[in-house]
């Protein structure tokens, strides 16, 4: 397989997985692009090897930026911004349960227990019901959080962190 197949179907793939991760295909082919590129990219360069539009390429480099994913970055004499990715795929992976964590998990967390809380004048079979299964769904959120936690501080786990040597 030639370079330039080989990089067209990694963008491709990228693009998929993070579809599947709930991220838009471009953002992630975007992402993708980045991880692979030698050098930092300017949002033209990103435009020009992914045929999308100034605004659709600038609004998911913002975006990658907000994850850190992305790093802008500026050369001398360019007027131009450039644009790296993280390169460390353990670090990426860090940052995605990190924004993940922040954006899916906490306010479920948070809105569950709020749920639970509620006024119950009379313990009937419905209130009882609704608090078991919501109390159900809290305890499997914060198994997850807990999940996504232990993976963030793997690198601090000396057992983790010699998995993860070996995994690399």
């Amino acid at each position: 397989m030639k370079l330039d197949q080989a990089k067209q179907e990694f963008l491709q793939l990228w693009g998929t997985l993070g579809s599947q991760w709930g991220i838009n295909r471009t953002m992630a082919q975007i992402h993708a692009l980045l991880l692979i590129a030698p050098e930092s990219l300017s949002a033209e360069d990103v435009m020009a090897e992914l045929a999308i539009s100034r605004g659709n390429a600038n609004m998911n480099l913002r975006e990658l930026m907000n994850w850190n994913l992305v790093y802008k970055e500026l050369k001398m004499g360019e007027r131009r911004e450039y644009f790296r990715a993280e390169k460390d795929i353990w670090e990426v992976a860090k940052r995605v349960i990190q924004e993940r964590r922040r954006r899916e998990i906490q306010p479920v967390k948070e809105s569950l227990k709020d749920l639970v809380d509620l006024d119950r004048p009379k313990e009937s079979d419905e209130s009882k019901e609704f608090v078991k299964v919501v109390g159900d769904i809290g305890k499997l959120v914060n198994k997850l959080d807990n999940t996504a936690d232990l993976a963030l501080k793997a690198d601090q786990n000396w057992f983790f962190n010699k998995l993860i040597q070996i995994m690399k």
